[in-house]
């Protein structure tokens, strides 16, 4: 499931590689390293006011309540428990914000899950105000990592936050989670649709992702897209 080295775009769309497999394999130990060093949760913030100093590059993750979010964020840093996870869906309705590196060389930022079928209609509002608020009033946000849940691929709760991104003009890239729970014929076909789409969206990175906090596909492909997106 590792993906090659793709850093942009050909014609017709097309995703081109500009990385020799020497610059490839750096990168990938380059992120690894870092998210090997010190990682640490800052704080909860449930309106922009209580939001550190922007001081560092920061990446968020965003997607549906149930798509795997803390539990992908916890593979990333290869650390158990850092990003809490919840059996009740859209509970957390804060930013959360962890310090990645010492010094400091960014933050990620796990933002509320979406997906409101049961969600109280307040709630939604309240979810949808801060989501704006920080996508539009927070400079040093680099870009989004959207979640998708590879078994169901994109749904149009997952449009609505891609049009908000495309609104506030902020880079995001489409990962797809619990890549293992569907065969990869499934999987290929999935990875091509939400391609095709992707395209549609100006902010949208062309590379999907595919991962697995399970199994640990795509993990290294992801930290190494981290990277990327800070060092843009």
């Amino acid at each position: 499931m590792a993906q090659p080295a793709q850093c942009g775009t050909g014609g017709g769309g097309e995703v081109t590689d500009e990385r020799t497999p020497e610059e490839a394999a750096a990168r990938l130990e380059a992120a690894r390293k870092l998210f090997a060093g010190p990682v640490a949760f800052l704080k909860s913030a449930p309106e922009l006011k209580f939001l550190p100093e922007p001081s560092a590059p920061e990446v968020a993750f965003a997607g549906r309540s149930n798509v795997g979010k803390s539990t992908l964020i916890n593979a990333l840093v290869n650390r158990t428990g850092l990003a809490r996870t919840s059996n009740t869906p859209g509970r957390t309705q804060e930013l959360n914000l962890f310090d990645v590196g010492d010094p400091l060389a960014f933050r990620l930022v796990d933002m509320p899950g979406y997906g409101f079928a049961k969600a109280p209609k307040d709630m939604v509002k309240r979810w949808k105000f801060l989501v704006n608020d920080y996508l539009r009033g927070r400079a040093v946000l680099s870009r989004v990592l959207v979640l998708v849940d590879a078994r169901h691929g994109l749904k149009d709760v997952d449009r609505e936050l891609m049009g908000m991104l495309n609104k506030a003009a902020v880079s995001y890239q489409l990962v797809l989670t619990k890549a293992d729970k569907i065969k990869p014929t499934e999987l290929a076909k999935v990875v091509a649709e939400t391609e095709a789409e992707s395209r549609k969206h100006v902010a949208a990175h062309p590379v999907i992702l595919p991962t697995s906090s399970e199994t640990g596909a795509g993990i290294a492909e992801l930290r190494a897209a981290v990277l990327d997106a800070i060092s843009v």
